[in-house]
């Protein structure tokens, strides 16, 4: 009877979205993204393309460029790590260079 009602308690947690404090912490500049035209998915896959890779780092930031708004991603290649930029309005590529030695 008791794991019965264990595994009734552990069911109604999962089915009322308690596992949330287990989930992968949003994006740095998160708090942003309203503002934004284009989605971080479609970011992603922009500055993927642009630089293959394997992100390490992502954030939504303002900064001088484009509209003012970007998508910024650390991308690990097979030689050095990236900053890649994508417009978080109009999904255009700002930055695609390698990391310097002092990484915002």
């Amino acid at each position: 009877m008791r794991k019965l009602i264990t595994l009734t308690a552990i069911t109604v947690l999962v089915a009322t979205g308690a596992t949330a404090a287990f989930a992968k912490p949003a994006f740095k500049g998160a708090n942003l993204a309203p503002m934004a035209k284009v989605s971080l998915e479609s970011a992603r896959t922009t500055a993927l393309n642009a630089r293959p890779g394997v992100i390490t780092d992502e954030e939504l930031e303002k900064e001088g460029g484009g509209s003012g708004l970007r998508y910024s991603f650390d991308i690990k290649g097979t030689d050095k790590t990236y900053e890649v930029g994508v417009d978080a309005k109009t999904g255009k590529l700002l930055e695609n260079g390698a990391e310097g030695a002092n990484p915002d």
